[in-house]
């Protein structure tokens, strides 16, 4: 949120202590009684000042304002530093500047998706009956797997033989999204390997042209092993209003979905989420709609400003998407708030944690493992996001006067190598940890 807001609603608390994967309940525990502070003057040059900072927080912006100026940044490079607990500006370079956010936009797609539906909200994958043919209806699920379509299978199976069938029909059903179409700044290349066509229903988190047809072969198939033919092939329809139910299948909650799409920073359920979340609004499944209701939560909800904020989409794939450095950390820094703790917590625990497998922060990713960053693993945790010509890291850390920073760099247009310029980032993070004095 805007300084002037968060200013209103300070609330005191103890300070916190312990690692950096404890829970938000704990982050939000290390907000201050500390009054208003005014942000950090900004030198010439474009980098942070360092009057009114104390010890601690001077190493920082010194540091940053030699190490920002890496020539593996380029000329385009926003970035800022916050003190979570009191808001204050310890550093900043350009930190207004609008620049393509790549993954970060995930962070506010998140926000938006656990606001409106709810961290327990479960999408549902029904089967239905009529007139021969079963019907599998897509519920946005973007984690049903083929075991859940087998379950759904065999259910489906036993009520066909119980009513003295033995060969049906199978159509899908994935009407709740509108027809795919590829969003404002979207090549047509990432069909091939980003995101697939964005449809209601998917198994296995499959990248195909058609998930939806992929999900009713699935079933299709699964049927047969229970000993029912299925006839022809499987076809794309709209059930009718007066099927009759066979079986449903409830996925994992909405904050283990927001997880899975941070840690691996998952472009399909971003945008299938992003869609979700427009419908929970009661609008549109549209990528216009679910821009639009993000917009919305993060101003209306959360008093963050929206000035130089263009998004088209909800993974972040968008070249025409632009957010500041400053945005994306006021949406982190509402992790700290003890208001929205219990609601937002999947994002904090979905965050990738420097050095940890599995994630986008991992080693095989080749993250935070030079002799500069590698002091950092365990101690970061962060929202990589990538995209050609841009590459952005934002997240927290503790630093070593044990206070919780938030941080957000994004570079667009460097000539460097891209590793080089991630190796860039990673130092940077580990010189807000303080671990790289």
């Amino acid at each position: 949120m805007s300084l002037a807001v968060r200013r209103a609603f300070i609330i005191a608390a103890v300070p916190v202590t312990g690692a950096l994967l404890s829970a938000p309940s704990a982050l939000a525990a290390d907000k201050s009684t500390k009054t208003t502070t005014t942000a950090q003057s900004v030198a010439a040059d474009g980098l942070a000042a360092t009057e009114g900072l104390d010890p601690a927080e001077q190493r920082i912006a010194e540091n940053l304002n030699t190490r920002a100026q890496n020539p593996n940044l380029g000329d385009t490079f926003s970035g800022i530093v916050l003190d979570s607990a009191s808001d204050k500006v310890i550093w900043g370079h350009d930190a207004d500047t609008a620049l393509m956010p790549a993954s970060n936009a995930k962070l506010a797609t998140a926000t938006a998706a656990l606001t409106v539906l709810g961290p327990e909200h479960r999408f549902t994958t029904k089967v239905v009956y009529g007139g021969g043919t079963l019907t599998l209806i897509g519920g946005g699920d973007r984690m049903l797997t083929t075991a859940d379509l087998t379950e759904l299978a065999k259910t489906a199976a036993a009520g066909v033989k119980l009513g003295g069938l033995d060969s049906v029909k199978v159509r899908i059903d994935d009407s709740l999204f509108p027809e795919p179409t590829l969003a404002t700044g979207w090549n047509d290349s990432y069909y091939d390997d980003q995101v697939s066509p964005v449809r209601s229903l998917v198994v296995d988190g499959k990248l195909s042209a058609d998930t939806s047809i992929d999900a009713g072969k699935v079933f299709a198939k699964q049927l047969a092993d229970q000993g029912v033919t299925v006839d022809g092939e499987v076809t794309r329809g709209t059930a009718s209003a007066t099927d009759v139910p066979v079986g449903q299948h409830l996925s994992p909650t909405l904050s283990e979905t927001i997880k899975k799409m941070l840690k691996k920073s998952d472009n399909d359920i971003a945008e299938t989420v992003l869609r979700m979340t427009a419908l929970g609004a009661g609008r549109p499944a549209t990528y216009e709609d679910g821009t639009a209701v993000v917009r919305d939560v993060l101003s209306r909800r959360y008093g963050v400003s929206m000035a130089n904020f263009e998004i088209h989409d909800g993974s972040g794939l968008s070249r025409a998407d632009r957010i500041p450095a400053r945005t994306v950390a006021d949406i982190l820094d509402l992790l700290t708030d003890p208001r929205y703790s219990g609601l937002l917590r999947s994002i904090d625990e979905g965050l990738p944690v420097a050095g940890e497998a599995g994630s986008t922060l991992g080693p095989e990713w080749g993250r935070f493992d030079t002799q500069d960053s590698q002091c950092a693993v365990g101690q970061v945790k962060a929202k990589t996001g990538t995209l050609t010509g841009a590459i952005a890291l934002s997240g927290l850390t503790k630093a070593e006067d044990g206070r919780w920073k938030v941080f957000s760099f994004i570079e667009n247009q460097s000539s460097a190598d891209p590793a080089a310029t991630k190796d860039t980032l990673d130092g940077l993070a580990a010189t807000v940890n303080g671990c790289w004095a």
